[in-house]
């Protein structure tokens, strides 16, 4: 499956295609969750959600 099909199917709600975009973007979260050289647990989080909310706007 490509990352078109992949993000047509979480933009449509299926969680398993959410869950692969998060996956496949996990070490870019990772790295801007590190501030200060540590890495902040509640920052990573923001920006997973800020993922999956991008996802559900992004227009083709």
């Amino acid at each position: 499956m490509n990352f078109k099909e992949i993000l047509l199917q979480a933009k449509a709600g299926q969680e398993s295609a959410v869950i692969a975009l998060l996956e496949m973007y996990k070490p870019l979260l990772i790295k801007g969750a590190i501030v200060g050289g540590r890495f902040d647990e509640d920052l990573y989080q923001e920006l997973c959600i800020t993922l999956i909310r991008c996802i559900r706007m992004f227009r083709f």
